[in-house]
């Protein structure tokens, strides 16, 4: 049997300060981070932007991990995506999204620069004995 993953990890920067609400025993951080993409064609690259709901529940004793998601902050995500199900109480339709769950998150490490692969040294030929 094929295993079945549900993570991403995915990192950008938060584009909005986030949204705290505390409850009796945990809280929750709602913001969006935005991530873009470069497309080269020829001598045309363009860049396509997006902006990812992502919550972050935790503990109400460790909250105070919400003071790293500032609006242009360079974030590291990591987690699962949640489906969530409503009814729309102004239309009675149904309505569906999914959510990215943050499990992690931390500011994202400078990009370090490509190490040099040291010069291959020649090896000596193995040649196969026979033993007779």
């Amino acid at each position: 049997m094929k295993k079945i993953e549900n993570s991403f990890v995915v990192s950008g920067f938060v584009a909005n300060e986030a949204q705290v609400r505390n409850f009796e025993t945990a809280s929750v951080a709602r913001f969006s981070i935005a991530v873009s993409r470069s497309e080269k064609k020829g001598e045309v690259t363009t860049y396509t932007s997006a902006f990812l709901a992502v919550e972050a529940w935790r503990k109400n004793e460790a909250a105070d991990s919400f003071d790293r998601i500032k609006k242009g902050e360079h974030l590291t995500v990591k987690g699962y995506f949640k489906p969530e199900e409503w009814t729309d109480s102004a239309t009675g339709q149904k309505r569906n999204c999914i959510v990215m769950s943050a499990v992690e998150f931390y500011p994202t490490p400078e990009k370090e620069e490509e190490a040099k692969p040291a010069p291959s040294e020649k090896k000596p030929k193995r040649t196969k004995k026979t033993v007779s």
